[in-house]
Formats: structure tokens, sequence, C-alpha cells
């Protein structure tokens, strides 16, 4: 019977494991229109500063979301070795660790293109806690799971860090949905935004929620397998 159960779990986590990803790809596909349609574009080295801000909300969706999504869902639900969920899980968040860097300097080179204060809102609050976070997450479990620690030290970790990798995922959905509304304000009050790009963002944000919600409910399944 609990053979029985346990493959009940397994496979209703690879069912939501799908509905994640298409969340994932479908938020993926709004960001892009919207940066490409309804905004400037995307290039780091251009001259317009708002083609430079576009980076920063396509690498830092595309980093502490979709691909930490990817790295959490790669330790719980990929049916392989234990010694390759760990590498691509480890892999997966530092791919993750250097697209926010990228999408941090962005940010603040459209800052110091148009002269702005840096770090001023709740927005920018919340996503520098998480990649400080995140970073400081990334290094502990390197050196505790990757390294030589003794089991023990291993044992005592695992649920901290399994806690914290989800709690920052959480985090990173949150400061893209408080971006998401600080830039809609700002459009909206400098009578900028153009028709449709409003329910657009409004589906982007939910898209990202969703992929969230069900990456932590496949992970939670997948932990009774």
């Amino acid at each position: 019977m609990d053979i029985e159960r346990r493959g009940v779990y397994g496979r209703r986590a690879s069912r939501i494991t799908i509905f994640a990803q298409l969340f994932g790809i479908l938020a993926l596909i709004l960001l892009l229109i919207w940066l490409l349609h309804y905004r400037e574009g995307i290039e780091y080295d251009s001259y317009n500063g708002y083609r430079v801000f576009n980076v920063h909300p396509l690498l830092m969706f595309m980093g502490y979301i979709f691909m930490s999504g990817q790295a959490i869902m790669a330790y719980h639900t990929i049916p392989t070795e234990r010694s390759t969920q760990k590498f691509m899980h480890m892999l997966l968040h530092l791919i993750a660790f250097v697209l926010g860097i990228v999408g941090l300097c962005a940010v603040f080179k459209f800052h110091s293109m148009l002269h702005l204060e840096n770090v001023f809102s709740l927005h920018s609050w919340i996503g520098i806690g998480t990649f400080s976070l995140y970073g400081l997450q990334w290094v502990i479990g390197f050196f505790t799971f990757m390294g030589r620690a003794p089991e023990a030290t291993k044992m005592r970790v695992a649920p901290w860090h399994v806690a914290g990798g989800r709690a920052l995922l959480y985090m990173g959905i949150c400061a893209a949905l408080t971006g998401i509304m600080e830039k809609y304000t700002f459009l909206r009050l400098n009578s900028i935004l153009r028709y449709g790009e409003g329910s657009l963002m409004n589906f982007m944000g939910l898209a990202i929620l969703l992929f969230g919600v069900f990456v932590d409910l496949s992970v939670s399944l997948a932990h009774y397998v």
C-alpha cells in the first residue's frame, strides 16, 4: 500500500511539473512581448537607457524565478541518480545567480544613464535582499553538499537549505510582482501606458505567481515519493 501511495504522489508531482513548465514558458513569452512590442526592446550596450533597463526584468525573471524553479524541480522530479540531481541543481542555481548579476548591473547602468537614485523602492529592497541571500544560500549549499562536509552536518543543514530555497523562490516572485506594479504605476502616472499593455502586465504577473505555486506543489508531492 505504501508503494502504491508513493506511485500516486509521483504521478501527481509529474503532472504538476508540466503545469509549472507551461506557466513558466507563458510568463517568458508575455515578458518578451511586453519588452519587445510595448517597450523599447532589449540591448545592454544601447545608448537608449530604456533598452538597457529592459535587460533587467528579462534576466532577473530568467535567473531568480525561471532557472531557480528549474533547479528546485531538477533535484526532486528528474528520475536519475542522486549525484546527477545534485549537480544539475547546483549548476542551474549558479546560472541563475550569474544572470541575476548581469540583470542588476543593467538596472544600475540605467539609473546612472538617467541620473536616478538607486535602491529607493520596496521592489529594490526585496530584490537586493533576495540577491544577497541567494548568493549566500548557494555558497553554503555548495560547500556543504558538494564538498566533504560530515553527514551529520549535511543532515542538520538540509532542512534549512530546502526551506531557504523555497522562500527565496517566493522572494524572487515577490520582487517581480512589486517591480511590475512599480512599472505599471510609473507608466500610468506619466500617461505612456499603451493600449492593452496593462492587461498584458497583469497576466504576466499571474503567470509568474502560478509558476512558483506549481513548482512548490510539485516538489512538495515529490517529497513523498
